[in-house]
């Protein structure tokens, strides 16, 4: 991991000296030998891992070689900056001054990191650690193509499809859910981490037998450190909704107020809520008043690792003690989890039959396991894993599950370590949203891509990666790419514990008051107005991520002096009377990744930031107004925030790949020619009077999302969609709104189709069953008519197909060879339709509805 720092180290100066180009000699020379020993010392650093854990000598070390590599970046993004701001002014004489001055400054920070780089050398020699990375690389050499291919060729299989040893549970306790017991009971699932508890409890949720007895369900995760207020929250949102109006009203309760307005909405249904994750009884007494007892048969699923927990939820209730997994369970799991279990031979089998046995029967120390077998290739590699496994073993189950996602870890490239450290920094439990950990990973700079692959490819590559070792979880799906992912408790201990090791990130302690400050990541999950108090002025943090949505008061942040290193800044504050960003953020030079939440008004100094990749505000909750200079950011990739003013110039964001946010009628003054790298657009408010047909000049748009808007009026409806047809690249579209008539051509390239509210009066089917690589299309209600044809030859590639809300639809004929792959059908509330092809009842029916509003939000609040 170290490797990792230097890297970016030799990398930076190597482009300070490209940059740089009217250097004194002198301090030219200073930095190319700083680069040159720094990139020396990366071919002992192999050697210095492997002793470090039993050295604390070697340990300290390398957090030197790490903090002398954070220092030199630090200083030369310093000079860089300053240098920017001088070629600005015109005072000559002055400037001058300042210049020999800063020069004299540098070269003498510079001196001094090469005192320390020699007294390192010397270290060296004394520890005995020698040059065996003479393969440095080997591990990544062929990650980015690796990456690509894992990012296309990715299966996610929920857990729930390979839930081993417990079919029989899962019946028992769906009993014990769906008896004629009107009393609201609580059923309870206990056992240690690792066994299986939410993934048992996500299955009895998920259960189409649950869904369908219990019209009003929820889920909280409640972790160690929990707000009793933000559970309330959390339920009422995923009852009520996210609208504003809710979330306002919600943000101005007290506790008191929230428990009673969700006894109220509970009150006069049945109701269903998990409470995920309990670690103490009075987490569970603090929340239960809010659930009613109607008599109506309402449950309550608790899931906890404490027997006392389970045992006092409810004193009639019903408790369920999670076992491990048999022999014979274990072994199955394990194959299941195999990549490619027939490269499997029997003497491998039986190194893997010994390793499985020592995973004890735990599920998540069997899963972790083969997704690190998948990725060894052969006896001798299988070997190698089991005689580690042996050599750090020993009988406390604890420690065993510690050894074999250690195993895993170590395993990994750098930059996929790296990648799942980071997963560390987020609160316990939390889902996370996989678009923003990709731009967070190539704001860190993890992201290195080759040719002319796009980060952002080689990014969800990395994220596949660590899926399929099931280091990482999908929590969900949406048109074949994960959206949502989130980490076990288990393995988001040990990222945090490596990171700690490894000087990667601090998360702030409010009890000590405290953060180590010689760390370039700070966490703050609470308290960050305490967190500000501390002196920061002389860190050179490289990333600051806020989690307490408590933080109201913006102007306790000095930005120009506590982060001006930054690269990532995430503020997620909530409320407050600052909702302005002060212009002070301007200073941010290095800035790559920004999102803010809860904020009005964006500074025009934010125009400084030349750097920004990512700039997300509110998450598209709510409006904010962008100023002008936003055309400014010439390297900005994704830009997500709904926004009230018109924006002129945007055409000139020339980097721009993802644009979530604008509405109609500020489109009309963008002209696209100069968007070349545009991927994916999504729009709001469209209505008849605006065209849209200047979209057909996004050459390369490939996912495109159109919203009309919620209401309903004659103008609310889309204008000619003709122009669809010159997009030829175009695979991902979604339209939502009333459209009078479908075009006639779709480009043929388009493989996932959402029609939303079309309200269409012809039958579709003709003209979307013509389009050879379509795959999945889902209509919610997009048809007002009677019937629907699907003629021979129709769908030649459909695989999935979703009919939802097609509250008119009386008749489905379907062709013989129509439809040969399909494979999943889904028909909700189509209450008219007397009967589905018969060919279609072979079909599975999946009955988990996708829930296209959550999607939908997503597009603007993520």
């Amino acid at each position: 991991m170290a490797d990792a720092f230097v890297s970016f180290a030799v990398q930076k100066l190597g482009d300070f000296l490209i940059q740089e180009i009217n250097l004194r000699l002198s301090l030219r020379e200073d930095v190319q030998w700083l680069r040159n020993e720094l990139l020396f010392m990366q071919s002992f650093l192999k050697d210095a891992e492997l002793k470090q854990y039993g050295d604390h000598r070697v340990q300290q070390w390398m957090f030197e070689i790490n903090s002398v590599a954070n220092d030199a970046v630090a200083i030369l993004e310093t000079y860089s900056f300053e240098a920017g701001k001088r070629a600005s002014r015109l005072k000559a004489c002055a400037c001058i001054c300042r210049k020999q001055k800063k020069f004299h400054n540098v070269a003498k920070e510079i001196h001094s990191l090469k005192q320390g780089i020699m007294d390192i050398s010397r270290k060296r020699d004394t520890y005995g650690i020698t040059n065996i990375n003479s393969n440095a690389g080997e591990g990544t050499s062929n990650q980015s193509a690796m990456a690509t291919t894992l990012r296309r060729t990715t299966s996610y299989i929920d857990d729930d499809h390979i839930f081993v040893g417990f079919q029989d549970v899962v019946q028992t306790l769906l009993s014990e859910l769906l008896k004629a017991e009107p009393r609201r009971s609580v059923l309870s699932i206990y056992g240690m981490g690792g066994l299986g508890k939410t993934t048992l409890a996500r299955k009895l949720y998920t259960s189409p037998i649950i869904a369908s007895s219990f019209p009003t369900r929820a889920w909280i995760c409640v972790s160690q450190e929990y707000n009793t207020m933000d559970l309330l929250k959390t339920i009422i949102k995923s009852i009520q909704g996210c609208a504003k109006e809710t979330l306002d009203l919600l943000e101005k309760m007290a506790e008191i107020d929230l428990e009673n307005h969700l006894r109220k909405l509970l009150t006069e249904r049945k109701y269903l809520v998990v409470v995920d994750d309990v670690w103490q009884r009075e987490a569970w007494e603090n929340l239960k008043r809010a659930f009613p007892d109607s008599k109506n048969g309402s449950r309550v699923i608790i899931t906890t690792r404490k027997e006392g927990v389970a045992e006092r939820a409810d004193d009639r209730g019903f408790v369920y003690k999670l076992r491990f997994l048999s022999q014979e369970e274990s072994w199955d799991l394990f194959c299941r989890k195999l990549l490619d279990v027939r490269a499997m031979v029997p003497a491998m089998g039986s190194l893997a039959k010994d390793m499985v046995e020592r995973c004890r029967g735990l599920p998540l120390a069997i899963v972790v396991l083969s997704g690190l077998l998948s990725h060894k290739k052969g006896l001798d590699e299988w070997q190698k894993v089991k005689d580690c496994f042996w050599k750090n073993i020993i009988e406390d189950r604890a420690i065993e599950i510690s050894c074999i996602l250690s195993l895993s870890f170590n395993d990994l490239s750098t930059a996929l370590k790296q990648c799942f450290l980071y997963i560390g920094i987020f609160p316990e439990d939390q889902v996370i949203d996989a678009e923003n950990i990709i731009c967070l990973w190539m704001a860190e700079g993890f992201i290195i891509p080759r040719g002319e692959e796009r980060m952002e490819d080689v990014a969800e590559g990395f994220l596949n990666e660590l899926i399929r070792r099931s280091l990482v979880q999908v929590a969900e799906t949406f048109w074949e790419k994960v959206t949502e992912c989130r980490v076990h408790d288990l393995l988001r201990d040990l990222a945090i514990q490596k990171a700690l090791e490894l000087n990667f990130f601090d998360v702030y302690d409010p009890r000590s008051h405290s953060i180590s400050s010689s760390c370039i990541r700070h966490v703050i999950h609470s308290q960050g107005e305490r967190y500000l108090s501390l002196d920061l002025s002389n860190l050179k943090l490289r990333s600051i991520m806020f989690f307490d949505p408590n933080i109201c008061n913006m102007s306790l942040i000095n930005f120009s002096i506590m982060f001006q290193h930054l690269y990532v800044l995430n503020l997620d504050k909530r409320g407050g009377s600052i909702p302005i960003v002060p212009d002070a953020i301007g200073s941010l030079y290095h800035l790559k990744f920004l999102r803010l939440r809860d904020i009005q008004y964006v500074p025009s100094s934010i125009g400084n930031l030349k750097n920004l990749q990512t700039l997300v505000v509110n998450e598209g909750r709510q409006y904010c107004v962008l100023p002008p200079e936003t055309a400014d950011l010439i390297n900005l990739r994704h830009l997500v925030a709904w926004y009230s003013e018109p924006l002129k110039h945007l055409s000139k964001l020339t980097s721009l790949h993802v644009f979530k946010g604008i509405g109609c009628n500020q489109w009309k003054d963008i002209d696209p020619v100069d968007l070349v790298n545009l991927r994916e657009l999504s729009m709001h408010h469209i209505n008849i009077y605006y065209s849209l047909s200047n979209i057909r000049r996004l050459k390369n748009l490939s996912t495109l999302r159109l919203f009309c808007n919620e209401i309903e009026t004659p103008s609310h409806r889309f204008p000619s969609l003709n122009f669809l047809n010159c997009c030829e690249k175009l695979q991902k579209l979604w339209l939502k709104g009333k459209i009078e008539k479908l075009p006639d051509l779709f480009p043929n390239s388009i493989t996932m189709m959402v029609l939303c509210k079309s309200k269409l009066m012809e039958d579709p089917m003709p003209i979307l069953g013509m389009l050879p690589n379509l795959r999945d299309l889902i209509l919610e209600d997009a048809y007002n008519g009677k019937e629907i044809i699907c003629s021979d030859n129709s769908f030649r590639q459909l695989e999935f197909l979703h009919l939802y809300h097609l509250w008119n639809l009386e008749r489905w004929h379907l062709a013989t060879n129509a439809m040969p792959l399909i494979k999943d059908l889904l028909i909700h509330r189509c209450s008219k339709l007397k009967e589905i092809p018969e060919r279609m009842k072979d079909v599975e029916e999946k009955l988990n509805v996708v829930d296209l509003y959550k999607h939908m939000e997503s597009v603007f609040h993520k």
